[in-house]
This record gives C-alpha cells, structure tokens and sequence, in this order.
C-alpha cells in the first residue's frame, strides 16, 4: 500500500512537472523518505513490495491528478510537528508530563548543589568552590542520598505543572503562528505562547518548588517532603507556598520567550524542514537552555532566597525575623549582603543544570510527540483501508 502510493507519486513528480504544488513537494518529501529508509533498511515492507512488478501505465498518472492534496498527506508520512486532526491536548499532555518529570529527576542532583550555591550566607561547611565538589562533599558528609531530598514533591509537581506547559505552548503557538504570520514560523507567537504557558507552569510547580528548596538547604530541619509542608503551613500560612510566584513569573516569563525564540530558530537552523531528529532537538534545547539561564541568573537567586528563607540572611536583615516578602525586598537584599556579584552567585551550577535539562525535556518531548503522531496516522489509515 505504501509503495503503490510511492510509486504514483514518483511517477506524477517525473511525468506531470506542472502539477499541483502542494502534491509535488509532498511526492519529493515521500522520496527522500523512502531512499533514506530503503538505504538503511529500516522499512523491508515497503522494499519487498517495490520487488514486485508493477501493472498500469498512464491510467496510475491519471488517478494521482484527481488525488487532491489531503489524499496524499494522508499517504505519506505523518508530519509529526503538527498532531493529526483530531488529536486531543492529552496527546500534548501525556508527552509534555513525561519530559518534565524526567527532565528534573535526571538534574536533581545537580538542581540541589545550585539551590546551595545561591545561599547568600552559606555555614562554613556549605561552601563550595565548583559542582563536582559539592557533589562530592554532600554525598561523603551528609550520605549518598542526600543531594536527591525532596525528589518525590519536584516529581509530583513536574507532571501536571509540564503537561499544562506543552500543551498550552503548541495549542497557542499554532493559534498566534496562523494570525500573526501564516504559514511560516512566527518568533513573536513562538515568545508568546511561552509566556503564557509558564503562567500555567509556574502556578502548579511553585508550592513544589518552595518545599523542594527548603528540603535542599544545608542542614534542613525537616524529615521529609510531608513535614515540611505540614510546618511551613502552621509557621508561615498557605501563602508561603506563593511568596516566590510573582518573582518565578517575572524570572520565567523572560527565561521561557528566550529559551522558546532561541530553540525555534535553532530548529530552523539544524532542523529546516522539521523532520524528528534527536541531535538538533538536544543540541538547540542544551544552546537554548544555557542562554536562557545566564541571562535570568539574576531572578533566580532572588527567587531562591524568597523560597527558602534563610534564617541567618533573614536574622542579618531584620532583628525582629520576620520575613523577605516581594521581589524588591529581595533585590535590595541580595545587594545589601553581596554587591553586584551577588546577583550571579551559582551561575556555574545553574547553566550545567539547565543545558542538560533543556536537552533531556526537548528530546524526549519532541520523541514522545513524534511516537504518538505515528501511532494515530497509521490507526487512521488502517481505518481508512479497512472501509474500502
């Protein structure tokens, strides 16, 4: 069945040069695909069909200029940057939550040793010259386990928070992409659709942020992800849980438009005619990642100190100990205690935790997506056969 379809468009491509357009590049697309796979011996179906003789001349001609342009879509391979028509948002879901929980399970420990690199006035004993030696000292002073506390809470909270990211993310950008610039590649939908998607985000990771940073800290006081979020809600009230969202917005929002604007025109780069390849999703995702996460530095030493509270930089600011509130009072904080180079304390650890990240979330993002879409194409077309 595939080798019929490739053959009569094979044929219109050599024999009809002034045919429809869209049929010519999809019959172009469908050959190189078919070399591609027929060289590396990935599809021996459609190879042991090609070694039989082919019956029908002109008349095959014939029946391909009647195909109109949905027709030989639906005979090629799926394009898997736009789902197939009728695909739910679960399908973006499913593929957005799988990346997120593996992204940040993956970089935990990594995530840990930067959440402690940030701490303004760190004890003795948390001071650490690079990552490896952090990674190191934890583990030999405080037990192999210990940089992977509060990996159950960042876990629950990636699922949702990744699934509404993605799915919000493809559903806007195709929406703006088409009014804003029809047909092509639009980076002003693509920072658009980011921005608002980590609206989404940030409002189901943020309590989880909070309680995995807290449980991060060097000598934390709490014995596990439920007490700490038993004794942060009796001290300090729910709110404490959103006391760093307005400032993870205002660190997100500029970190996701330029993280999405860089990975879409890096993709247009090493990835023009958008075909599923690993090594340009992981390279423009790793590239995207680490320009995204130098820039925002800044925010996220601010965002870490409102999560955690330290108590010796709270105590330093304010006798009576209450707390830092608002992302003001953490800026004039952090310059307060460091000077300038306070703002980029942990931007070593923060570019080594994102670049991996951003590649692990991308690949396995952009494999899920194109699985899925390969699924559903061939059950519509087995569909499609079984009613003629």
């Amino acid at each position: 069945m595939e080798a019929d379809g490739f053959v009569r468009r094979r044929r219109m491509s050599a024999e009809t040069p002034g045919g429809d357009a869209t049929v010519a590049g999809a019959s172009a697309g469908a050959e190189i695909r078919w070399l591609g796979s027929r060289f590396w011996g990935v599809s021996e179906g459609i190879v042991g069909t090609l070694s039989s003789p082919r019956i029908g001349g002109e008349s095959e001609v014939t029946a391909v200029q009647l195909y109109s342009s949905q027709e030989v879509s639906e005979t090629a391979e799926p394009d898997y940057e736009g789902l197939p028509q009728g695909a739910s948002t679960s399908t973006y879901m499913l593929a957005g939550a799988v990346a997120g929980i593996m992204e940040h399970c993956l970089m935990f420990p990594i995530d840990c040793v930067k959440t402690r690199m940030q701490s303004l006035q760190p004890d003795p004993a948390a001071r650490y010259r690079n990552v490896m030696e952090a990674l190191w000292r934890i583990m030999r002073t405080e037990g192999i386990w210990r940089p992977i506390r509060g990996l159950n809470a960042t876990a629950l909270g990636a699922g949702p928070a990744h699934a509404l990211y993605f799915a919000c993310y493809e559903k806007l950008k195709k929406t703006l992409g088409d009014v804003i610039h029809p047909g092509a590649n639009s980076h002003l939908a693509n920072g658009a659709a980011g921005c608002v998607a980590t609206l989404l985000h940030d409002a189901a990771m943020n309590p989880a942020e909070v309680v995995k940073q807290r449980m991060q800290m060097y000598n934390s006081p709490y014995r596990g992800v439920l007490d700490c979020v038993r004794c942060v809600w009796q001290r300090e009230g729910a709110g404490a849980f959103y006391r760093s969202y307005t400032t993870q917005l205002t660190m997100n929002v500029p970190f996701q438009a330029l993280h999405f604007i860089t990975y879409e025109y890096l993709q247009e780069l090493l990835n023009p005619h958008r075909h599923y390849n690993p090594s340009s999703h992981m390279v423009s995702g790793a590239l995207a990642g680490a320009i995204a996460a130098a820039a925002t530095t800044p925010l996220d030493v601010c965002k870490t100190l409102l999560n955690t509270q330290e108590s010796l930089t709270v105590h330093s600011v304010s006798q009576s100990g209450g707390h830092i509130s608002g992302l003001a009072h953490a800026f004039r904080t952090v310059y307060r205690l460091g000077g300038l180079p306070a703002y980029f304390k942990g931007v070593q650890a923060r570019v080594i935790y994102q670049m991996p990240s951003t590649a692990i979330s991308w690949s396995v993002y952009e494999f899920f997506k194109y699985v899925i879409t390969k699924h559903q194409h061939e059950r519509r077309r087995s569909q499609k056969d079984s009613e003629k």
